[in-house]
C-alpha cells in the first residue's frame, strides 16, 4: 500500500494506548491529536513526529484536519456528537464506547453513518480478548449446544474517577449509571451468543455505600435483566463504587450441552476458568479448569502496546480491513446500538421499578 490512511485522535488520556495500537498497523499513520491538554498533546505529538499545526485543542478544528480516520477518546457524553461531526465531514470513525447516552443519539448515529457511507466501528475491545475468541471457536462448532442463558459482572471501583480526591470536584463520569456502562459485558456475550436484546429491565441498590452523592455513578449496584432476539436470557451486575478487589469482569455461558465460564479470581488476564462438555466429560469429574488470558501467545510482544492484552492488534486490523475492502466491520454502527442501548432501557426500567421496555432496533 502506498498511500498510508492518516488517522487523528481526540482525547488522549484512554486514546494514548489506541494510539500506539493504530501506529502499530503498517497501513496507517498518526496524523493529528486533539486535547485540551496541552502538556499531553506535546508530548504523544513529540513521540508520534505530529508537527504543530496538526495539534489542537479545538474539535471543531480537528475534525476538518487533512485526516480519514478520527479516533474517539473522549468522554461518553460527547461521543455522539463527535461521532456524527467527524462523518459528516468525510472521515471513517473508531470510537471508544458506549456509543451514546441516550437513544436519541443512538438514532442520530444510525442516520449519520446510513448518510455518510462512512465505515464507523465502536472500539469494544472485550470482544477480542483472547479467552472470548476461542470460547466463540467452541460455541460455533456446537460444543455447548444452543445457549440460553449467558452473565456477565464487570465490578471496577472508580470512586477518584468519579469525585477529584484533591479538589473535591465532580468529574464527568459522576452523573453515569452503573448499566449505561454494560457494553464490556454485553459485547462479548452477544458476539459469543450471535444474538441481540430485545427488551431490558433494571433494578438498583440504592446509595448506601456513598448516601450523601446525588451522582447515578454512586448507586451501589446496578442488574440489568434481558431478553434476547432468540429467546435466551442474560443478566448483567455493574457497579463503580463496590469495594470488590481485585476488580472483576466476568462472564458465564450456559447451554443445552454443557457451560462455560471466566475465573472469579478478580483482574483481567490470566485467571482460570471452568468448561464442562456433555458427553466429553463425566459428571463425576465435573467442569475442567481451564485457562482465560487476554493475550495470543502467537502473536509478539509488539501487539499488546494498547494495554488489553492483544485485543486491539485484533480490534484495529478489523477495522483498517473494513475501510480498506468498503466492508461492515464487525461492531458496526447497528451492532454498536446492539451493545450501547441495552443498558439505558435497563437504566430507564431501574427508575421505572423494574418495568420491562422494549429495545428499539434502529
Amino acid at each position: 500500500m502506498t498511500n498510508k490512511l492518516r488517522v487523528g485522535f481526540v482525547g488522549l488520556r484512554r486514546g494514548s494506548g489506541l494510539v500506539r495500537s493504530l501506529a502499530g498497523h503498517p497501513h496507517v499513520e498518526v496524523a493529528a491529536l486533539c486535547d485540551l491538554d496541552e502538556t499531553a498533546l506535546t508530548k504523544l505529538g513529540a513521540d508520534f513526529g505530529v508537527s504543530d499545526q496538526q495539534i489542537f485543542t479545538k474539535f471543531d478544528d480537528f475534525v476538518n484536519a487533512a485526516i480519514d480516520i478520527v479516533v474517539i477518546a473522549t468522554p461518553i457524553e460527547f461521543h455522539a456528537s463527535q461521532a456524527i461531526a467527524a462523518l459528516e465531514s468525510g472521515k471513517h470513525v473508531l470510537c471508544e464506547q458506549t456509543a451514546a447516552y441516550t437513544l436519541a443519539e443512538c438514532e442520530q448515529l444510525v442516520n449519520a453513518v446510513r448518510k455518510t457511507d462512512r465505515v464507523y466501528m465502536m472500539a469494544e475491545n472485550y470482544c477480542y480478548f483472547h479467552y472470548i475468541r476461542e470460547w466463540k471457536k467452541l460455541i460455533d462448532q456446537n460444543k455447548l449446544g444452543k445457549i440460553f442463558h449467558a452473565e456477565g459482572e464487570y465490578l471496577h471501583e472508580i470512586v477518584d474517577l468519579l469525585i477529584d480526591p484533591v479538589t473535591g470536584k465532580r468529574r464527568w463520569r459522576y452523573p453515569r449509571a452503573p448499566i449505561w456502562y454494560c457494553a464490556h459485558c454485553l459485547g462479548p456475550l452477544l458476539t459469543l451468543m450471535d444474538d441481540r436484546i430485545v427488551r431490558a429491565t433494571g433494578v438498583h441498590s440504592g446509595k448506601n455505600i456513598y448516601p450523601g452523592e446525588e451522582g447515578l455513578g454512586f448507586l451501589d449496584m446496578e442488574v440489568g435483566l434481558f431478553q434476547t432476539q432468540k429467546g435466551s436470557t442474560i443478566k448483567i451486575l455493574r457497579s463503580q463504587v463496590a469495594p470488590r478487589h481485585h476488580e472483576l469482569i466476568f462472564y458465564s455461558l450456559y447451554g443445552t450441552k454443557g457451560f462455560v465460564e471466566s475465573g472469579r479470581e478478580g483482574g483481567w488476564g490470566g485467571t482460570q476458568g471452568r468448561l464442562y462438555l456433555e458427553g466429553e466429560m463425566s459428571k463425576q469429574a465435573g467442569a475442567q479448569l481451564i485457562d482465560c488470558p487476554t493475550v495470543d501467545p502467537n502473536l509478539p510482544e509488539s501487539a499488546r502496546k494498547g494495554g488489553h492484552g492483544t485485543s486491539e492488534y485484533y480490534m484495529v486490523r478489523d477495522f483498517i480491513t473494513a475501510i480498506e475492502q468498503k466492508a461492515k466491520p464487525p461492531i458496526d454502527v447497528a451492532r454498536a446500538i446492539d451493545f450501547t442501548a441495552p443498558g439505558i432501557c435497563a437504566h430507564e426500567s431501574a427508575m421505572q421499578g423494574g418495568t420491562w421496555i422494549d429495545v428499539p432496533l434502529f
